[in-house]
């Protein structure tokens, strides 16, 4: 009973902050950068595969994902992205890799159930051929069953890096210029910007307002370097399993003060 009440009361406050951070410009896309995830761990003392106290720090960044997207369907932010698995990852311990895999492999599952509930399209971005057959069998799958839907666009990030994907995106675009030029569909041989984004993995989404950072560090690690030139950069000291309400009304607040520089800078791209 007691515990009803409270709950009550935390989503009635969380709704009236939430109306008032709407009377300011709300972001269209958020993205997090998930640092701090092994620290929490060690903090926790919980093992790689989550068999120490109930749910390893796979378990815990999975459910911080999933508020923070509730949290911003309720404000009104139409894309979210996630910056999951990075190729340099891969570097890891065998061991502890095969372990991250799985998990997603579980959490792609579960992730099914929740993205439907709540009217999401769920999309991946990076270079999948790097992942098992199941893995990118399951991300394909989760494609195409939340395709449909418009609520909300999460992107997740797995075996991504920004200078695979600009590398991937410069690839496609001389491809598809050749083709062009060899069945005379095209007599201009300039490969145009606009092409170049169309193959972008993040094509998906513009480019994010805010890019938030846990974990304390201050650098974008090969995250969307081509789509941050004007983002709003948030770093937090919190580490991700642990990031709640306030650092994401924080985060919106900073963004609300620089809001008008952050116009101004993205008008003059455009007349560039």
């Amino acid at each position: 009973m007691a515990g009803n009440i409270l709950c009550s009361a935390s989503s009635f406050i969380r709704k009236c902050i939430f109306g008032v951070l709407r009377v300011g410009p709300i972001p269209n896309h958020i993205a997090f950068i998930m640092d701090g995830n092994r620290r929490y761990a060690k903090k926790q003392k919980l093992s790689h595969d989550g068999a120490a106290g109930g749910g390893g720090r796979y378990d815990a960044g999975f459910w911080a994902l999933m508020v923070m997207l509730l949290y911003c369907q309720e404000l009104g932010v139409k894309y979210i992205t996630a910056y999951a698995f990075s190729i340099d990852n891969f570097k890891r311990k065998p061991e502890e890799v095969e372990s991250l895999m799985a998990s997603m492999l579980e959490k792609f599952h579960l992730l099914d159930i929740l993205v439907k509930s709540l009217a999401v399209r769920v999309h991946f971005a990076g270079n999948l051929e790097l992942l098992s057959n199941e893995l990118r069998a399951s991300a394909m799958e989760l494609t195409e069953a939340t395709a449909a839907y418009s609520k909300s666009v999460l992107t997740i990030c797995i075996a991504y890096t920004s200078r695979d994907e600009i590398l991937h995106a410069v690839r496609e675009s001389c491809e598809q210029k050749r083709i062009d030029l060899e069945f005379d569909n095209d007599d201009d041989d300039e490969i145009k910007l606009v092409k170049v984004e169309k193959n972008m993995y993040m094509a998906v989404a513009p480019d994010p307002d805010i890019i938030i950072r846990t974990g304390g560090e201050n650098r974008l690690s090969n995250f969307l370097l081509w789509q941050s030139c004007w983002s709003h950069l948030h770093s937090m000291w919190v580490l991700w399993p642990e990031i709640g309400v306030w650092n994401l009304v924080f985060a919106i607040l900073n963004f609300q003060r620089n809001k008008t520089d952050y116009l101004e800078m993205k008008k003059k791209e455009k007349e560039l």
